[in-house]
């Protein structure tokens, strides 16, 4: 290792989890093995009359007006997913192809540091072999993660995943996901969590090509509402004639679905090592350990335990992190983003919001 390596100035990575949008269908329980046949489930539209629940700024406000503020109804235009009357059951269905290459950038402009990160992967990867990250990654797909609100309060959910070979399943898992609990990921004993965390640590190996296709029932009943993606309205048309939603939700040619971005941030949340101590709920694994829900990051630079602290002192520095955040440093690799040397910066802050 040379001691004037630097970081590259242009670093980029492709992410190596790469899923598709999941979309709705709708049907009974027990007709699940005759789903090909089952109903998209659509969005519509509705207007509804609310009340003011929102805290207000009473101080100093003369209460007549403030009265006139808390009972003036809250009318907003809303869309809306739910199961047909007849149907008991949501299917969500996307794929996942597993590729090869982690740690690979797809773009370097300093050669001799491409050759250390190179050098340095593969050392991981003749240790570890991405055993324990495919396990963590096969368990958010074995407990239906994804599904993320669609999955509270139902009464069951199964899903199946299986290996696509020529558009035929060559090797097929099912999972009672409820069984699986979503906060103790270090813990998975279950033998078919194990094999097909096998076959995706296979695929980031390169030693098989691996194409999952995921299909997960939850049997939410009859006529209840579906939770599919919500979207981001960043240029609202403010014109008179066009109603403003107060809530747009995503569709895939006119059936409900899911955020690829969504799908790849549940299957990435894998992160139980951004404390050195006790048993801690996963979070996705981001650069700086990013929950936007919660305003929090939980690899704040300051704590030395952000992605760009521990890379830089393994390649630069030779001080190996600790085996946990090696994993750490692997997934953020497999997850993909924009690395390089920010201009007069030690680490760049752009990386990609969402390389899911």
């Amino acid at each position: 290792m040379s001691n004037d390596l630097k970081t590259a100035s242009v670093l980029a990575f492709e992410r190596k989890l790469d899923p598709s949008d999941a979309t709705f269908h709708a049907g009974r329980w027990d007709d699940r093995d005759n789903a090909s046949r089952w109903a998209s489930v659509t969005i519509r539209s509705k207007s509804v009359r609310g009340t003011i629940s929102n805290r207000l700024k009473t101080k100093g406000k003369d209460p007549a007006k403030l009265d006139a503020d808390i009972v003036k109804p809250n009318l907003q235009t809303v869309d809306v997913a739910t199961l047909p009357a007849g149907a008991d059951t949501l299917k969500v269905r996307f794929t996942l192809r597993v590729l090869a290459g982690a740690g690979t950038p797809s773009a370097c402009n300093n050669i001799h540091y491409q050759k250390e990160l190179v050098q340095t992967v593969q050392a991981y990867k003749e240790k570890e072999g991405f055993t324990e990250l495919a396990k963590r990654y096969a368990a958010n797909l074995a407990n239906g993660r994804f599904l993320w609100r669609n999955r509270i309060g139902a009464e069951n959910v199964r899903v199946e995943v299986d290996l696509l070979k020529d558009g035929k399943a060559e090797q097929s898992w099912v999972f009672d996901a409820l069984l699986l609990d979503l906060r103790k990921l270090d813990s998975i004993n279950d033998d078919a969590v194990q094999s097909l965390g096998t076959v995706i640590a296979d695929g980031l190996t390169g030693e098989r090509h691996v194409l999952l296709q995921v299909t997960a029932f939850a049997r939410m009943g009859a006529g209840q509402e579906v939770f599919p993606s919500q979207e981001l309205i960043l240029n609202n048309d403010k014109s008179k004639n066009k109603v403003k939603k107060g809530k747009t939700l995503y569709a895939v040619n006119d059936v409900a679905a899911i955020h690829s971005q969504k799908i790849g941030n549940a299957l990435r949340t894998i992160d139980t090592w951004y404390e050195d101590t006790g048993e801690l709920d996963p979070i996705a694994v981001e650069p700086y350990g990013a929950v936007t829900t919660q305003s929090m990051a939980y690899r704040q630079p300051k704590r030395k335990l952000d992605f760009y602290t521990l890379l830089d002192n393994w390649l630069l520095n030779g001080k190996e992190p600790s085996m946990k955040q090696q994993h750490y440093v692997m997934a953020v690799l497999i997850r993909g983003g924009v690395f390089g040397e920010a201009e007069n910066k030690k680490t760049s802050d752009e990386a990609s919001d969402d390389a899911s």
